[in-house]
């Protein structure tokens, strides 16, 4: 944690997921923890904001770099939503850890299932 003039920045923050976007690897109600400031790469799963809608956070994975941002994905096919879509987006954080009723019950993969 640092100080930055009269505001005090926490790297580490809780989400709630929403959505099926990233179905298998996380699912509605899932809660992740997520840094702040984390190095990021290809395969990561990431809270962004589309540079097209800067005011939606959303849970991707990331592909690659593009234009001092990232082309993000989502691991569910079937939903649509993603860099295809919205294009470039700037990462916020990187998840770390996925919890399911309040317990850990895994970190988050770099690739996604198979």
């Amino acid at each position: 944690m640092r100080r930055d003039g009269d505001r005090v920045l926490i790297p580490w923050q809780w989400i709630t997921i929403s959505g099926p976007s990233m179905v298998p690897t996380l699912r509605h109600g899932d809660v992740v923890i997520v840094r702040h400031g984390a190095p990021v790469r290809p395969g990561d799963v990431v809270i962004a904001t589309f540079r097209s809608m800067p005011d939606r956070l959303v849970v991707k994975r990331a592909v690659r770099p593009v234009d001092g941002g990232w082309w993000l994905a989502s691991d569910n096919s079937s939903v649509a939503g993603d860099s295809e879509i919205y294009g470039v987006a700037d990462v916020q954080a990187r998840v770390l850890l996925r919890l399911r009723g309040w317990r850990l019950t895994s970190r988050v993969r770099r690739t996604p299932p198979a």
